[in-house]
Formats: C-alpha cells, structure tokens, sequence
C-alpha cells in the first residue's frame, strides 16, 4: 500500500436540505405567533419533539428543523444539532419550541439547564435564542421561557469570553514559541 493510499482522507460535504414548506411569512415577535406556526403540528406527537424555528433579523421564519423526537417525558439533544440548521440556514436568531404531550406546561430543571446554557452558546455564536416555547397538547396553551424570566436571553457571559480570551491568548503564545525554534 502506497503512502498517499495510507493517508487517504475521504471529502465530505454538508449540506441543508429543504423539506416540505411550513407557510408562513407572518413575522414571530411574541411566543403566540410561533405558536401559530408549529401547534398544529405539535399538538399531534405523542412523544416529545424539539424544534428550531431559524429567523431571519426581521423575524420572518426561514425554515424549522425537528433536532430531536425523545420518549412521552423528555427529548435529548446536544447544542451541536441545535445550532447546525441555524447556522446552515444563516440564520440572524433562532427559537427553541417543544411539546408535552401530557399537558402539563411546567418546565422541568432539564428544560431551564438547557435553554440557560443554549441562551449562552447561541450568544457567544452570534445566534441569539430568542425564546424557548413549550407548547401543551391542545395546541394553544404554551409556557414561555421569556415571558415566566427564568432565562436571561440577552445575558452575555463576561467570564465565558474572558476565559475564551486568554485560552486565545495561550494557543497564540504556543504557536509563536513553535515558529521561533
């Protein structure tokens, strides 16, 4: 085996691919009209769904991407899936919505963890998470994380980018000491 057929490495491609249209150009400025737009949809799942509705600056929906269907009391997932057809879609913000097909409307401590550290990441990826809706399974209740404020969406975290910073710093310092020898 030669030395370039050893090292192969395989190119990938990523891409967005789009779905069946939510229709919609009805701006999202408050939880009820992004409840407008996925209830119906919501309504219907007899497990939990996590959706991100992507915005562009104006509030106009670009798409809505399903990251995660879980179990009747919980759904999982990670920050990289939430944040992949934001980032895909160019999104200026995004909006966390999910269900509990049981109806109750509390927000479990996962749901506040989840939402406090995804309102932090998509700050620091210049995304802002604009809301976190749970939606009931009658389509028309919902509980807002902004609206009850138990989320600061416009929290920037000082110490997460100064520790950014100087780990910045250290990579920066490293490099200039390995071209100097």
């Amino acid at each position: 085996m030669s030395r370039t057929e050893k090292f192969k490495l395989e190119k990938v491609s990523v891409r967005l691919v789009k779905d069946s249209p939510l229709l919609s150009d009805r701006k999202i400025t408050q939880p009820e009209d992004a409840i407008f737009l996925l209830s119906e949809i919501l309504k219907e799942c007899d497990r939990e769904v996590l959706c991100v509705i992507n915005l562009k600056a104006d509030g106009t929906p670009i798409n809505c991407s399903v990251v995660s269907v879980g179990g009747l009391s919980s759904s999982i997932a990670h920050p990289r899936e939430i944040l992949k057809s934001s980032i895909l879609s160019n999104a200026a913000n995004m909006i966390l919505m999910h269900n509990h097909p049981s109806g109750d409307l509390t927000a479990s401590q996962e749901d506040i963890m989840v939402t406090d550290r995804m309102a932090k990441l998509c700050n620091l990826v210049g995304i802002p998470l604009l809301d976190h809706v749970i939606v009931g399974n009658d389509g028309s209740r919902y509980f807002s994380f902004k609206e009850k404020e138990l989320v600061d969406f416009n929290k920037r975290d000082p110490v997460a980018y100064s520790m950014d910073m100087i780990d910045l710093g250290k990579v920066a310092e490293r490099s200039r000491s390995a071209r100097s020898r």
